[in-house]
C-alpha cells in the first residue's frame, strides 16, 4: 500500500463508525496463493498483493478492471458480483453482472505468477459486435515498494515495470490493443477534499507518463470470449528478461482453461480425505494458513491491512507465539484428520532452529521470507535494557511445539542443540517462586507476570520432560553462549519434568477464590490483576500435557473447571448479530464508536479448544464433568465455524466484529484457523462418545 492509497481511504471513510480510515482492508473478497505470493481479489474484482512479507516483492498495488465495448467501458468493481472458491483450491471465481453482459472471471496465483481469466457472455438482445469489445486493465505495480523513479520497457505482448532490483511484468494471452502509462495521483490531487478516481483520461501534454511510471491501461482483446492476462514479479538477479517472457508465455500455453487452473491452484493444498470431520471448515483452515505462509514455511500472522501502523503495529510479520501454536495444532491434528502434513512440520521445525537466539529465546518478530528481525518493540533480549520488553511466552510456545514434533519423528538438523538451549533460556526466565519473570503478555499490551505465560512454561517444560529422552548438555556447540547453560544437570528430561513440577505449584499464587479463577496477572507492584482473560485458557492444554508426566490432582480439575466456566461465561457477548468472546475485561482496542469491548475470533475458538482439551483431560480421570464441558466446546464452536456468526461466508475468520456484525482487522487470521481446526479434530477422535449427547441437547 502507497501513502497515495492511504490518503485516498482517508477521504473516503474517515468519520465512519466501523472503518478506520487509511486502510487496506480484506475484510471482504478471497485470497489467491500458497507458493508465496499472496494477491487479493477483492469482492469488486480488484487485485492487490498483499505478499511482500512473504518474498519481498511489492507487485500490484492498485487495480481495476473493465469491459470495454467500443468507446465505453463498464468497470466491473461496479456491477453486481458474486464471487467464491472453486473447490478446495485457491482459485477465485467472480461473476460480474454489467448492464450489458457477464463477465466470469477465474484468478489463480501460481508461484510468484497471477493468472486473470476473463470470459464473457453478452445479454439476449445486445446489438453488440464481439470484435468491438476488449478488457480494459488497468494496473499499478511498486516495484521494490516504490511509486517513483519507476520507468516502463514495452513488448508486443507484455509491459515491465522496473525500479533496480524487482521486475513487475504485465502480460495478455491475446496480445495488447492499446497500452499507454499514467502517473500517479498529483500533489493538488493529493490536497483536494474530495478521492481521486482512476484511471484518469489520457493526456497528450504529459507524454513522460507514458515510460516514468508504475501505471499501465491496457486494452486487452477477446479471443473466442476469453482474454487471460497475468501478472509476473521477479527478480533481476534470479530472472532475466528472456526468462521471465518464457515462463509468462508457458503459463498461458498450460493453463488455457478453468480446469488446468484450477488443477494448478490445488497443487499448494494438502489433500483432506472426504471423510475428514467437517470437511468445509478443515479445508477453509488449511486454505487459509497456506495462504499466510512462505516458502521458508513461517507464516505471517494476517493480510497486512495497515502497513502505515496508523491504527494498529502492523500483521504481516511472523509471530513466533502465534506460529508455534499455529505448528502445534496442525501437529496434533494431522493424523485425527488423516494429513499429511510431514512437510510443514519440517519447515517449521527448520525455520525455528534458524531463527533461535544465542540466548536460547526467540526474537519478537521476523521477517517469514527469511526469518531476518522484523519491526518490533519487544526485542529487550537483543537490546540492553531490562528483560520487561521481552515475550517469554513465544519461546514457551516454540519449546512445546519442538519437542512434540521431535517425539513424532521431525528430524531436522540442529533441532536438539535448539532445544537445550531453550530449556537453559527457559530456567533463566523462572523466578524462584515458580513463576515466569516480568514480561509482556500475549496481547502485548501490558507488562507483569502473567498467568498466560505460566502456561505456555508448564506445557514447555511437560512437554520436554515427556518427550526429551536422549537430550543432552553437549549438544550446544557453546555452552558458554547460552545463560544459565552450566546449571544444566545430566538427566534434562527429568529436569523439565522437575521444573514442570514447580509451575505447576507455583499457579495456586494466582487463584483468586473470590472469583473461582486464576487471575491475569500479578502486576509491576505485586498486586493481583483479577480481570477475566481469554488467553488464561491456555490453562487448559498445559494441565493436559503436565497430566502426562506429573498427575494434575482432584482439587486442580476442580480449579480448572471453576477457571474455563467463569472465563467462558464472563467473557461471553452475544448481540443481535454475533455471539462469542471478548479478549478480555476492559479492552478498549479499535472499539471506535462501539462502548463495549469487541468480540474476537481468537478468543472464541480459544474457548472451544479450552473446553475440549479440559474435557479430554476429565475424561481421562473418569470425571462426568467432561460431557458437559464438551457441549461447551461444540457451542462455542459453531460460533467460529461455516454458518456461524463469527465465520464470513468466504470462510474467513476476521480477528475481530463490532457488535453490529461488521468484521474488523486482520481478514483471515491464521491463528484461529488454527485453532478451529485443532478443535475439530479433537472433538471428533478424542471426545466422540459425547456426541450424542451434544444432539440431544441440540434436539
Amino acid at each position: 500500500m502507497q501513502l497515495r492509497d492511504a490518503l485516498d481511504d482517508y477521504k473516503r471513510h474517515a468519520g465512519d463508525g466501523t472503518r478506520f480510515p487509511g486502510e487496506r482492508r480484506t475484510v471482504s473478497g478471497r485470497f489467491s496463493g500458497g507458493d508465496g505470493r499472496l494477491v487479493h481479489v477483492g469482492d469488486d474484482g480488484e487485485l492487490r498483493d498483499f505478499g511482500y512479507p512473504l518474498t519481498g516483492r511489492t507487485g500490484l498495488v492498485r487495480s481495476r478492471i473493465g469491459l470495454a465495448v467500443g468507446d465505453e467501458v463498464d468497470w466491473l468493481d461496479e456491477a453486481e458480483t458474486t464471487q467464491r472458491y472453486v473447490g478446495d483450491a485457491a482459485l477465485v471465481e467472480t461473476v460480474h453482472e454489467t448492464p450489458r453482459a457477464t463477465v466470469t472471471r477465474h484468478d489463480a496465483t501460481l508461484g510468484d505468477a497471477h493468472l486473470t481469466r476473463a470470459s464473457v457472455e453478452f445479454e439476449d438482445g445486445t446489438a453488440v459486435d464481439p470484435a468491438d469489445a476488449s478488457l480494459v486493465v488497468y494496473a499499478r505495480f511498486a516495484p521494490d515498494g516504490r511509486d517513483d523513479r519507476v520507468g516502463q520497457l514495452r513488448y508486443d505482448d507484455a509491459v515491465e515495470v522496473y525500479h533496480a532490483d524487482e521486475r513487475d511484468f504485465l502480460a495478455s494471452a491475446t496480445g495488447f490493443a492499446d497500452l499507454r502509462g499514467q502517473l500517479p495521483a498529483t500533489f493538488p490531487e493529493l490536497l483536494d477534499d474530495d478521492p481521486t478516481d482512476l484511471p484518469r483520461d489520457r493526456d497528450g501534454d504529459r507524454y513522460e507518463e507514458e515510460r516514468l511510471s508504475g501505471e499501465v491501461i491496457a486494452d486487452v482483446p477477446f479471443d473466442d470470449g476469453v482474454a487471460t492476462v497475468a501478472t509476473l514479479l521477479t527478480d533481476r538477479r534470479e530472472t532475466d528478461r528472456e526468462a521471465a517472457r518464457d515462463r509468462l508465455d508457458a503459463l498461458f500455453s498450460d493453463l488455457d482453461d478453468v480446469d488446468a487452473l484450477r488443477e494448478a491452484a490445488a497443487d499448494s493444498l494438502p489433500t483432506v480425505p472426504e471423510s475428514a470431520p467437517a470437511r468445509e471448515s478443515v479445508v477453509a483452515d488449511l486454505r487459509v494458513l497456506s495462504l499466510l505462509s512462505a516458502p521458508s514455511g513461517l507464516r505471517i500472522a494476517g493480510p497486512d491491512f495497515d502497513p502505515y501502523y496508523e491504527h494498529s503495529g502492523g500483521y504481516g510479520y511472523t509471530w513466533f507465539r502465534d506460529d508455534a501454536e499455529i505448528s502445534g495444532f496442525l501437529l496434533g491434528a494431522a493424523d485425527a484428520v488423516g494429513l499429511d502434513l510431514d512437510d510443514w512440520h519440517a519447515r517449521s521445525a527448520r525455520m525455528y532452529v534458524a531463527t533461535q537466539r544465542p540466548d536460547g529465546s526467540w526474537p519478537h518478530r521476523v521477517w517469514p521470507r527469511n526469518g531476518a528481525l522484523a519491526p518490533g518493540w519487544a526485542n529487550a533480549r537483543i537490546e540492553d535494557g531490562p528483560d520487561v520488553d521481552y515475550q517469554a511466552d513465544q519461546t514457551g510456545s516454540v519449546v512445546a511445539y519442538l519437542a512434540r514434533a521431535r517425539a513424532a519423528g521431525v528430524d531436522v538438523d540442529g533441532l536438539d542443540r535448539t532445544l537445550v538451549a531453550a530449556l537453559a533460556g527457559l530456567d533463566r526466565t523462572l523466578e524462584p517462586d515458580g513463576r515466569p519473570v516480568v514480561c509482556q503478555n500475549a496481547w502485548e499490551d501490558s507488562a507483569g507476570r502473567f498467568a498466560h505465560t505460566a502456561a505456555t512454561f508448564l506445557e514447555a517444560y511437560s512437554e520436554l520432560g515427556r518427550h526429551g529422552e536422549g537430550l543432552d548438555a553437549d549438544a550446544l556447540d557453546d555452552p558458554d553462549a547460552v545463560p544459565a547453560a552450566d546449571s544444566l544437570p545430566e538427566d534434562l528430561a527429568a529436569h523439565a519434568r522437575d521444573r514442570a513440577r514447580e509451575v505447576y505449584d507455583a499457579l495456586d499464587d494466582l487463584w483468586v477464590p473470590e472469583r473461582g479463577c486464576y487471575a491475569v496477572r500479578e502486576t509491576l507492584d505485586g498486586g493481583i490483576d483479577d480481570r477475566l482473560d481469554s488467553a488464561t485458557l491456555a490453562l487448559a492444554a498445559a494441565h493436559r500435557s503436565f497430566d502426562a508426566v506429573g498427575a494434575v490432582d482432584d482439587e486442580r480439575l476442580d480449579r480448572l473447571v471453576s477457571h474455563v466456566e467463569t472465563v467462558v461465561d464472563g467473557l461471553h457477548h452475544e448481540t443481535d448479530d454475533i455471539t462469542g468472546l471478548i479478549r478480555y475485561e476492559g479492552d478498549g482496542w479499535r472499539r471506535a464508536d462501539q462502548i463495549s469491548e469487541k468480540v474476537w475470533t481468537v478468543s472464541t475458538a480459544w474457548g472451544a479448544n479450552a473446553c475440549a482439551e479440559l474435557a479430554a483431560l476429565l475424561a481421562a480421570h473418569d470425571d462426568p464433568r467432561a460431557a458437559e464441558m464438551t457441549a461447551r466446546a461444540r457451542d462455542l464452536l459453531a460460533h467460529v465455524s461455516p454458518g456461524g456468526s463469527l465465520c464470513e461466508p468466504t470462510t474467513y475468520l476476521p480477528e475481530q466484529f463490532f457488535d453490529d456484525g461488521t468484521p474488523d482487522s486482520a481478514t483471515p487470521l491464521g491463528w484461529p484457523h488454527a485453532i478451529r481446526l485443532a478443535t475439530v479434530a479433537l472433538l471428533d477422535d478424542e471426545l466422540p462418545q459425547f456426541a450424542d449427547r451434544a444432539a440431544a441437547d441440540d434436539d
